[in-house]
C-alpha cells in the first residue's frame, strides 16, 4: 500500500515553523509577531497560531508581557544533540586545547552551511574579557576567515553560486566587493590559510585554515587575536601553528573513519 503523501499545507506549516524558529534564533532580541511578518512576510494568523503551538511545546518563549518571542528551552535540545552526535567533533575539542596552548589565543571550530558558517566549538585565551560563547552561531562566510578558508576549497563558480548577490558588512573594514573577495580567496587558497583584520570584529584578527578529511573541506579551525597583536611576525607563528593543528587533526580523523 503505498505511504501516504503530505499534503502542500501541512509541508507550508513545517516550512514556516523552521523559518520562524530560524528567524528568532539568528535575532540578538527578541521579535514581536509584527517584526516577524515583516521579515517573514507570513500572515499574522498564521503566526499566531504557529507561535501558540511553539510555545506550548516550548520551542519559542514570550517576555513578561507576551507580546515579543524568543527561542525557547527545548530548542537547545536539538542543538545539543548534534553536537553530541557529530563523531568529529571530540577530536575537534582535543584540537583546540592544544592549539590554544600553543598561541595563547581564543580558538574557534566551524563547520559551512551553505553562504555561512557555524560555530560548532570554541576555546576562548584565558585572559579574555568577552564571556558570549560562539558556540551555535551562525555568520556569513565572506566575513570570517573560517569561512573564507572554506569558501577557498571552492571554484569561484561554486563560490558565486553560494553566495547572496548582495554581501552584508558587520563592520567598515567587511569586504563587500565580490571581485575584492575572489582575489582575496585566490590568496587563501595560494598560501594554505585565511586572515581577515576586523571584517567581522572591530579591534580582532583571526585567521584560519581548513581540516582536510573532506573534499571539499567543510569544517576549519580558526584563532583570534587582537589586530594590534597581528603583527607580520605573529601572524607567521600563527599560521604555522593552525596549520601543524589542522593538519595533524584531518590526519586523525581520516585514521579513525571518520568523514
Amino acid at each position: 500500500m503505498p505511504s501516504a503523501q503530505p499534503d502542500a499545507s501541512t509541508v507550508k506549516s513545517a516550512e514556516r515553523t523552521v523559518r520562524i524558529l530560524e528567524a528568532l534564533a539568528a535575532s540578538p532580541d527578541r521579535l514581536t509577531v509584527s517584526e516577524l511578518q515583516e521579515r517573514l512576510g507570513y500572515p499574522r494568523s498564521s503566526l499566531h497560531a504557529l507561535i501558540r503551538t511553539l510555545r506550548e511545546l516550548k520551542w519559542v518563549e514570550a517576555d513578561d508581557s507576551g507580546s515579543s518571542f524568543g527561542v525557547g528551552p527545548h530548542a537547545l535540545l536539538s542543538g545539543t544533540a548534534y553536537l553530541d552526535r557529530d563523531p568529529a567533533l571530540p577530536y575537534a575539542n582535543e584540537a583546540l586545547e592544544d592549539l590554544r596552548a600553543e598561541t595563547g589565543y581564543t580558538v574557534h571550530f566551524a563547520r559551512r552551511d551553505d553562504a555561512y558558517v557555524l560555530y560548532l566549538a570554541s576555546r576562548e585565551a584565558r585572559d579574555t574579557v568577552r564571556v558570549v560563547s560562539r558556540v551555535g552561531r551562525r555568520l556569513p562566510a565572506h566575513l570570517t576567515a573560517l569561512g573564507q578558508a572554506l569558501l577557498a576549497e571552492l571554484t569561484t563558480a561554486e563560490v558565486d553560486a553560494i553566495l547572496p548577490a548582495e554581501l552584508t558588512a558587520l563592520t567598515p573594514h567587511t569586504v563587500t566587493d565580490r571581485t575584492a573577495l575572489h582575489a582575496e580567496l585566490a590568496r587563501t587558497r595560494d598560501r594554505g590559510w585565511a586572515l581577515e583584520r576586523e571584517q567581522g570584529t572591530p579591534g580582532v584578527s583571526c585567521l584560519s585554515a581548513p581540516v582536510h578529511y573532506r573534499i571539499p573541506a567543510t569544517d576549519a579551525i580558526s584563532c583570534s587575536m587582537p589586530v594590534a597583536s597581528a603583527s607580520e611576525q605573529e601572524v607567521a607563528r600563527v599560521a604555522k601553528a593552525v596549520v601543524s593543528h589542522t593538519t595533524a587533526l584531518a590526519s586523525t580523523l581520516r585514521r579513525h573513519g571518520i568523514r
